[in-house]
């Protein structure tokens, strides 16, 4: 093996390392090793792993395998050693054939680093191929009359093997008349020649038995014989000539099968049968009978078979043309197939990212993929283009392999995948191209915040509405996806008349829907400010804020409430005074009511529901003013009662009812002289009337003394009347001088009154004096606060058969 390692082309170096691989010439990008075939599958063939600068183990970690195009996959990576050896057993000569050199080409990739290398590895010959005859007999004709010298073609023998181990001589069996002569052809094969030494004699020896032998030039030598009959024929002393020794021949590979290609022309100047030339192919090969026919008579060679550039691009074949006396000559064709554009390029998807983050550098490598064409020249020069619109750029790196890379970050919300056309046209004509698709989506980031539709929100709940009543809902939106779009609703917490918001309302986190947890009252809550805020589930999450105001309805749920006149406490009934001489239009009293509701509920108006005298009296609609409807008459009573209703115009209305009771007297002597003069029934005792009449005077005397000391009191207050007037405006059950009857916080004064009362020490002649009323309506200036307090006087007299109580007399000073 050793002296057969010197012989090869690889000198020292490939001795050294022909059974373990050879790495024969290490480049900057391409790393080449030498094999010899027929090595076992997983024989040595380099160390991958070093020269790629990398640990054995690394070779996993780094995603480090083989791509190669559409070939038997002849070497692989073993991990464990870090080392290349064969894939299976190797024969260079299926491989290569006859090429001088034997080159197999593929790529290393480096995944990770998405970085490709070249290796070149040459499939080194040994000798394990016979020189072979295509026959095993031959028979030769030779005319008798043959001069000495006279040659004949024989069959040469022929080799798989290249260099030193390809066929090297031939050998002729030992014989009396012929001997060999070998001859070098222009295509540098050797042919055998029988060439005739001594004159031959039919009669003495009719056929010669010879042995000819092929070896060649291996270690040791392999050789292969075939057998020689040469018959001896009669005289042909002209044997056929062709027009030209050699034929070429350049065609496209596109032409149709049965196409014409050349035709031969050889000619005998013999007649007869001796001059008659047939044409055949010798030593052809099976691809060459497979692919051509020829005509024996015409010497016209067609094609059985379509031609193809990338299978074979020339072919080379002899053709021997005989005349009937066994004279032959030949001649060698060369048939050269042009190339045509019929293989669009091919585009081989090395490797590529199916999914890619939004937030991804420019210049991120989406994929890796080459471009083949199989065909030659301007035919199988291509380029490679994508879509303009798209952001992304195609760079180009070694060997045809091309990057796919991001030429600015993404927007998922923009854009969520993309379908990328890779177009590879090659510049034949006319040019074919090859399209392929590169799916790529665009994985999410929690970029967006969640949004509202609207910058704040507004909405309304009637009051006593039910606990857990669905108040409102509000909706965010977020353009990012999963959970970075899965939304979880808030409301901001907050302490509101003392207690926390959450007491009163709820959201529910999921949906955004607003619950009522409490019924709300108009006039205690009558809106609620809220902050809602949004949050996605993004890592951070994101989130945003958006106000929604609650304003809580009014219902006409409050009925009307009396102010004045109030209803004593100690079971009396109030009574209110009119003289007799009263004119029609005398304001006797005024009710006064309020509303807690707002609006049309807090709107009131008073009617007289019953009189004891009907048409005495008539009542304001608006503002509850008691007023004479006519002159009083003698017959009509002391004592009248009124019932007056104030309704509110809510739905349905609420009202409430008071009464009054009017005492018709021009002064108080007279009020209790009348008041006396209604006699009790058979049986009342005189001496009531008596005592009565005293606890008059005595309250009479108390009220006089109350009166002096609030004039008094009233000289004090004038110097400080502007904050008695806020004290008094907010405290409307005492009856301040300034009364509040407020629908939405507008102020009105009650209507005020004057009395001036004359009294003496005889009770009997004491009496009232009744100014015209000074009074004021709703909205009237704050002069009308200036006036004095109330000044009650109360009496008492014997009471009829229908009112046996107590009868009082109220008068308010204001």
């Amino acid at each position: 093996m050793a002296n057969l390692l010197r012989r090869w082309g690889c000198g020292d170096l490939l001795l050294s390392f022909m059974l373990l691989g050879t790495l024969c010439q290490p480049g900057s990008g391409q790393i080449r090793y030498s094999v010899p075939e027929e090595l076992e599958k997983g024989s040595f063939v380099g160390n991958i792993a070093e020269d790629l600068g990398l640990q054995p183990q690394e070779l996993v970690e780094h995603g480090v395998r083989i791509v190669s195009r559409g070939r038997t996959q002849l070497f692989s990576l073993n991990p464990r050693s870090g080392s290349l050896v064969t894939g299976e057993r190797i024969d260079r000569e299926e491989l290569c054939a006859q090429s001088a050199r034997c080159l197999v080409n593929f790529n290393i990739l480096v995944e990770n680093k998405m970085k490709i290398y070249g290796v070149e590895v040459e499939i080194v010959d040994i000798n394990d191929n016979f020189p072979r005859f295509r026959e095993e007999e031959l028979k030769v004709k030779v005319n008798e009359n043959a001069a000495v010298g006279t040659r004949l073609v024989l069959p040469f023998a022929r080799d798989a093997d290249v260099g030193v181990n390809s066929l090297q001589s031939y050998q002729l069996s030992t014989n009396l008349h012929f001997s060999l002569d070998v001859k070098s052809g222009t295509d540098g094969q050797n042919y055998p020649e029988l060439v005739l030494e001594r004159p031959l004699d039919r009669e003495k020896e009719a056929i010669h038995e010879l042995l000819l032998t092929a070896l060649d030039g291996g270690d040791p030598v392999l050789s292969s014989t075939t057998r020689i009959r040469v018959a001896v024929l009669d005289a042909n002393d002209n044997a056929p000539l062709f027009t030209r020794s050699e034929y070429r021949v350049s065609v496209p590979e596109s032409i149709p099968v049965g196409t014409q290609l050349l035709t031969l022309t050889a000619t005998d100047a013999d007649e007869g049968i001796n001059g008659k030339v047939t044409y055949s192919f010798r030593n052809e090969e099976d691809k060459i009978s497979e692919t051509f026919q020829l005509d024996s008579t015409l010497g016209e060679i067609s094609t059985i078979q379509s031609l193809d550039y990338e299978e074979s691009r020339f072919y080379l074949m002899e053709v021997v043309a005989q005349d009937g006396g066994a004279l032959l000559a030949s001649a060698k064709v060369l048939i050269t197939v042009q190339d045509v554009n019929d293989n669009a390029p091919e585009v081989i998807l090395t490797t590529f990212s199916s999914s890619v983050s939004e937030d991804c550098l420019p210049g991120t490598i989406i994929a890796l993929f080459s471009i083949h064409d199989v065909d030659s020249g301007e035919n199988g020069e291509t380029s490679c283009s994508i879509p303009k619109n798209l952001p992304f750029k195609l760079e180009r790196s070694v060997d045809n392999y091309y990057h796919l890379l991001t030429t600015r970050t993404l927007d998922r919300e923009e854009t969520s995948d993309y379908n990328i056309t890779v177009t590879v046209t090659d510049h034949g004509t006319p040019p074919l191209s090859t399209e392929n698709q590169i799916s790529l989506k665009v994985a999410d980031i929690n970029d967006n915040p969640p949004t509202f539709s609207q910058a704040s929100y507004s909405t309304s709940i009637p009051e006593n509405n039910p606990r857990g009543v669905s108040i409102f809902s509000v909706t965010a939106h977020d353009p990012d996806s999963g959970d970075n779009a899965r939304i979880t609703y808030s409301l901001a917490e907050y302490t509101l008349q003392g207690v926390p918001l959450s007491s009163y309302v709820s959201m529910n986190s999921d949906t955004g829907v607003l619950y009522a947890l409490r019924s709300f009252d108009y006039e205690q809550l009558r809106d609620l400010q809220l902050l809602v805020k949004a949050s996605d589930s993004g890592n951070p999450p994101l989130s945003s804020n958006v106000s929604l105001n609650l304003f809580v309805l009014d219902q006409n749920d409050n009925i009307p409430e009396i102010l004045y006149p109030t209803i004593p406490t100690d079971g009396s009934t109030g009574v209110e005074l009119a003289p007799r001489s009263a004119e029609p239009g005398y304001l006797v009293t005024k009710v006064v009511a309020v509303d807690r509701d707002s609006g049309q509920n807090a709107w009131l108006s008073y009617r007289l529901l019953k009189a004891s005298e009907p048409g005495l009296f008539s009542v304001g609609l608006h503002n509850g003013e008691v007023r004479t409807a006519r002159t009083l008459l003698d017959r009509d009573a002391l004592k009248q009662s009124l019932l007056v209703i104030v309704q509110d115009h809510g739905q349905p209305p609420l009202s409430a009812t008071v009464t009054l009771t009017v005492a018709m007297a021009d002064s108080i002597p007279d009020v209790l002289a009348n008041l006396g003069s209604i006699k009790p029934p058979s049986y009342s005792d005189d001496s009531e009337l008596t005592l009565y009449l005293v606890v008059a005077v005595a309250a009479v005397s108390c009220v006089f003394l109350a009166f002096v000391i609030v004039m008094l009191a009233l000289r004090l207050r004038r110097w400080h009347s502007s904050r008695l007037l806020q004290v008094s405006r907010g405290r409307l059950a005492g009856m301040p001088t300034s009364h509040i009857v407020g629908m939405d916080g507008v102020q009105a004064f009650l209507q005020t009154y004057s009395h001036e009362i004359s009294l003496t020490a005889d009770s009997r002649k004491s009496h009232l004096i009744f100014p015209q009323p000074n009074y004021a309506d709703t909205l009237i200036s704050e002069q009308s606060c200036e006036k004095s307090e109330p000044l009650m006087v109360s009496d008492k007299a014997n009471a009829n058969k229908e009112e046996p109580g107590v009868a009082q007399v109220s008068s308010f000073l204001q």
